[in-house]
């Protein structure tokens, strides 16, 4: 088995180094199983240390010129050699339990991808509400959260990867489809959201935009979701580099 770790990095100076080193501790588990590991950082067109500070880390680095979280995944993922795929955002945390976890339902054969619930360091009360009731949905629907997405690799270029006609949102696609894929294959799988072992992720976005612009963007999500996931413009707190 081997497992090809992917990270996705638009201007992540700040937080990509402590990142990947506690990526590279939570994977030595994988050695008692006897799996090989790589791991690859995109480069999303940063303009800051981005792929220096990977490079120093060890990490094999990719460039897309394009900036969008799609095509960094998909760009990644490219020249990835694993049988699994492991999607990791740059300002995420993965504990060895979340790895341990997740390499145990891969060896069970039942999943064909797997996300986990998160945990936000520091954020305010109407964020931890939001984040409850996602991991909820998450959970009762199989809807990986982009930030940990585990998917086999065979699968994952089977339909096609991340579509590049979401600027957000596009993990919640891709596990419809995996699902989907799944249910057609013999015995049938589905995508698995873990409970127990969440993964730490940055709530660095409650701080950098104010309660007025991180609620305009819930509303548009929730009344026109797929209009406002396909639109740039719309999923500014993404893309407009704020760090």
């Amino acid at each position: 088995m081997k497992v090809s770790i992917i990270v996705p990095a638009f201007n992540e100076e700040r937080l990509l180094g402590a990142s990947l080193e506690v990526i590279k501790r939570a994977t030595r588990e994988f050695s008692a199983l006897g799996w090989d590991t790589e791991l690859i950082v995109c480069d999303n067109n940063s303009t800051d240390r981005t792929a220096e500070i990977a490079r120093e880390a060890g990490a094999r680095v990719v460039f897309e010129p394009i900036n969008q979280i799609s095509r960094a995944r998909n760009r990644g993922a490219e020249i990835a050699t694993g049988d699994w795929l492991w999607f990791v955002d740059a300002d995420s945390s993965p504990s060895k339990e979340l790895f341990v976890r997740t390499a145990h339902e891969i060896e069970l054969g039942r999943a064909v991808a797997i996300g986990t619930t998160l945990q936000f360091d520091d954020v305010p009360w109407f964020v931890r509400a939001v984040a409850g009731i996602w991991k909820m949905w998450s959970r009762l629907l199989s809807h990986m959260a982009g930030s940990f997405v585990v998917v086999e690799a065979v699968a994952f270029r089977a339909v096609g990867g991340f579509s590049t006609e979401f600027f957000a949102g596009e993990e919640v696609d891709l596990s419809i489809r995996l699902n989907r894929w799944g249910k057609s294959q013999q015995p049938r799988r589905r995508v698995k959201v873990l409970a127990g072992v969440p993964l730490p992720t940055s709530g660095r976005k409650a701080h950098l935009y104010s309660a007025s612009e991180n609620a305009r963007f819930l509303i548009r999500a929730l009344c026109a979701p797929l209009r406002t996931m396909r639109r740039k413009e719309d999923c500014s707190i993404w893309y407009d580099g704020r760090r």
